[in-house]
């Protein structure tokens, strides 16, 4: 990823719904170059894909929090089967697997602690392979900032260029205010 390619991720990730035109006029291309970047970006995988993001409190869901669980026995079948079906459910908005005392962290938005309660209690715990799980509850939750790629952590070869082998730090990185 060039300076370019990164100015444009920032850009679409602040705004998404832009017209191509409007993106290659910040990011200071052409729009037929502006349109082969952003191809190329979809097809290397970087961009996954365009999504609108939505008001939970809109949606009678502004309750939130985390579910730490634990599973038994934990193998591989387990926990690919838990993950599937906990991710399927309508209070929850996402399933992490993770590592140390909890294997996994559910985010839930409900109405109120009332719904949690009863998710808790009528869905999480009525599960077999369940044998705890402990509740974080979300006050607040700042915006996400635009993500950039972070350099490798690879120590610097002798003659190598102080800007290393990928990235630059460029005007787009200045832009996105991680320059320091």
């Amino acid at each position: 990823m060039d300076e370019l390619d990164a100015a444009i991720i920032r850009h679409l990730q602040l705004n998404a719904r832009q017209s191509n035109r409007e993106l290659a006029r910040r990011v200071g291309v052409a729009p037929s170059t502006s349109l082969e970047r952003v191809r190329i970006l979809e097809e290397r995988g970087v961009i996954t894909g365009y999504r609108a993001e939505v008001d939970l409190a809109a949606l009678n869901r502004d309750y939130q929090a985390f579910v730490a669980a634990q599973v038994r026995p934990l193998n591989r079948a387990v926990i690919s089967a838990f993950e599937e079906s906990v991710g399927k459910l309508p209070e929850v908005l996402g399933v992490f697997v993770v590592a140390g005392s909890d294997d996994f962290l559910i985010h839930v938005a409900v109405q109120n602690n009332e719904a949690l309660h009863a998710f808790l209690m009528d869905r999480l715990s009525q599960r077999r392979e369940i044998v705890g799980f402990r509740t974080i509850v979300i006050f607040r939750h700042s915006s996400p900032v635009p993500i950039s790629a972070l350099p490798d952590t690879e120590p610097k070869r002798a003659g190598e260029d102080v800007r290393g082998r990928r990235g630059r730090q460029t005007r787009a990185i200045k832009e996105a205010g991680l320059d320091g």
